[in-house]
């Protein structure tokens, strides 16, 4: 099987996984632009990130998390998947509750957390899944852009077998130019999949813990049934 991963990524960590039936080929379909944000006061909120990106935009504008849990003056970290949680630490930051995708991270706000206030770092094409969910519960939310995705619209000339997508906008991105054609295609969460079935009628072979793991996982299993 050949393979379109529609994002740059690791070829050994796709191999380590899939094996040398499958040839990878890496295609990207967005660009990510920072934007600079004066740095403001954080004191008393809790903050939500939604994505590595987010993340690394807002250390980059020189954010700062109060850590002082001891005192009054802390924020509280919320985010969506593992990556946005591993990137956090990587900046030597711990979180508060992850959870797999906006929805059940908004859904677990509107139950435990209606004392709090947040503040959403995120990017300009961000599902307005929190921002739709916690003003109406009267829980305090603010939405912070700090970056832009920029959809580079490829067009490729060859064929592929299979096809994994990792976000609504590089869907978007990838459908202007080309076909969903393919004997196999594969997502990293159900987000993706709306989006990807709005241009398809083809089965969708969707993950389930919203990361690179849980789709390499379902490429394998999928490809260990078409296998003699």
């Amino acid at each position: 099987m050949n393979i379109l991963f529609t994002k740059m990524l690791d070829e050994k960590e796709v191999s380590d996984v899939l094996g040398t039936d499958v040839s990878p080929e890496f295609l990207e379909v967005i660009k990510i632009n920072f934007r600079k944000i004066p740095p403001f006061n954080l004191e008393n909120k809790s903050l939500i990130f939604t994505s590595v990106n987010g993340v690394e935009a807002f250390f980059s504008n020189d954010f700062t998390p109060h850590e002082d849990f001891t005192g009054k003056n802390f924020n509280k970290i919320y985010c969506v998947g593992k990556k946005t949680k591993l990137a956090l630490r990587k900046h030597g930051f711990g979180v508060f509750k992850m959870k797999k995708n906006a929805q059940e991270l908004a859904e677990f706000i509107v139950e435990n957390c209606h004392e709090e206030s947040f503040i959403h770092f995120c990017g300009d094409l961000a599902l307005d899944i929190l921002q739709k969910n916690l003003p109406l519960q009267n829980i305090g939310y603010k939405k912070v852009v700090v970056y832009e995705t920029q959809l580079l619209y490829p067009k490729i000339e060859k064929k592929y077998d299979a096809i994994a997508f990792f976000s609504p906008s590089g869907v978007r991105s990838f459908v202007k130019e080309n076909s969903l054609h393919f004997d196999h295609i594969f997502s990293i969460g159900e987000t993706t999949t709306a989006e990807i079935a709005k241009h398809t009628d083809q089965k969708i072979f969707t993950g389930k813990q919203n990361d690179l793991s849980g789709v390499l996982k379902l490429i394998k299993q999928e490809l260990n049934k078409i296998q003699p």
